[in-house]
């Protein structure tokens, strides 16, 4: 499909005003767990510094020791030696109840109380902490709408009356209810479809965008990792450290086989998660709203140079792809029957982009920023991405056989550096 209109997209941070920072350094300093009758400790003298307002990705094989060291963060673990500072605070012997008041902790499935309405679990804790009503409706409205649930839909149900995926977008709801400093999720995700999967890691980019809390997340997938970590940690058994890096960094230059092997093939594929597609130049294509003169559409389409338009709701939100020729012979703009599938968040990944393209019947996928239609992604888009990166991947390889060249020695590019 051509287009008439070219957009470049600016990076999500430049468009949007950062948030203060309201996160806490974690630091874990020689964190040890020993179970009854174990001959290996299951987490071994653990130093970690978590910077405040990141998110961190804990990943390693199971039995690793990733779950434990996060449960000993709130506590709910307690740890056998090492101690715990939250911003230079130690809580290693803090009153654990009291402490769990003041870290969220978000689970699988969401972990609501069935006798409980939306409104009373997200409203647990700031009861707890004896927040007035007041106060505690107003904030749980405030989070049911920023996690996508309209509070006046939502906030008397019962979790037995919410999808799964409505079920874990009150858990972070909840997990975030007293305005914590720290959030520990425990493979949040895991248990939802791979589509409602991406759009609640969508959702988690724009709430941390917005919040800037200390988040320490536990995964058992490596793209997740990708997408959603400032930093990954990947731990071998006994939580010992096999890397504690940025995401392109772990791709880039693995520090061991475990930590290649761990990873995967295709680090150039997986690359695709660490670019937003706001980050991007969107294409403008001409749009239509449901309603309007079909013979006015076809004329704009046609001098724009386009075989198809995009169809938006009466709030700016894509509905569909509508080819020029659908067009003919109907006086008004039909709403379609079927939602598009090919939409991503300006927050979604390279990778996610593609597979919407490549299910698409169109080169493209329609992009939105809290469900508001923005611009389009183009198949062409991402291949230049790649094709540069491609580039830049042999223009190392050829700088590194420059310096093992006849005559330099045995030793190897960066050596003695």
């Amino acid at each position: 499909m051509s287009t008439a209109e070219t957009t470049a997209a600016q990076p999500a941070d430049a468009r949007r005003t950062p948030s203060p920072n309201t996160g806490a350094e974690i630091r874990l300093e020689g964190l040890t767990k020993r179970y009854p009758g174990q001959k290996e400790p299951a987490v071994d003298a653990l130093d970690l510094t978590i910077p405040a307002g990141q998110t961190v990705m804990f990943v390693g094989p199971s039995g690793c020791g990733k779950t434990t060291s996060l449960k000993m963060i709130n506590r709910l673990v307690e740890p056998s030696g090492g101690r715990i500072l939250i911003d230079g605070e130690d809580i290693t012997h803090k009153n654990p109840t009291r402490l769990r008041r003041h870290i969220g902790y978000v689970i699988q499935g969401g972990g609501m109380m069935p006798h409980m309405s939306v409104a009373e679990n997200i409203g647990l804790v700031p009861g707890l902490l004896k927040w007035d009503s007041a106060r505690t409706r107003e904030r749980v409205d405030e989070l049911l709408d920023m996690v996508g649930l309209d509070p006046s839909v939502y906030r008397d149900r019962y979790p037995r009356e919410l999808s799964g995926g409505q079920q874990q977008r009150v858990g972070v709801a909840r997990g975030l209810a007293a305005d914590p400093p720290v959030l520990l999720m425990d493979e949040p995700f895991g248990a939802v479809d791979p589509i409602t999967r991406q759009r609640l890691q969508d959702e988690m980019l724009d709430i941390q965008d917005r919040l800037h809390k200390t988040i320490v997340m536990v995964t058992h997938d490596v793209d997740e990792a990708l997408k959603l970590g400032d930093r990954i940690l990947i731990l071998e058994p006994g939580a010992r450290i096999a890397q504690y890096d940025t995401p392109e960094a772990i791709l880039t230059a693995p520090a061991n086989d475990f930590v290649a092997d761990f990873v995967g093939s295709g680090a150039m594929l997986k690359r695709l998660s660490l670019v937003r597609v706001g980050d991007l130049r969107l294409d403008q294509p001409p749009t239509c709203r449901v309603g309007e003169s079909a013979e006015q559409v076809c004329a704009r389409v046609e001098e724009a140079g386009a075989d198809a338009v995009v169809v938006l709701d009466e709030r700016g939100r894509p509905l569909d792809w509508v080819f020029l020729r659908q067009l003919r012979g109907v006086a008004a703009v039909q709403r379609p029957r079927f939602e598009a599938t090919s939409v991503v968040d300006h927050r979604s990944t390279l990778h996610d982009a593609l597979d919407a393209i490549l299910t698409s019947s169109h080169s493209g996928a329609m992009v939105t920023r809290q469900g508001q239609y923005i611009g389009v992604i183009q198949y062409d888009t991402v291949t230049e991405h790649t094709t540069a990166w491609t580039a830049q991947a042999r223009a190392a390889e050829i700088d590194t056989l420059d310096v093992e060249a006849p005559g330099a020695g045995p030793s190897r590019a960066g050596e003695g550096r």
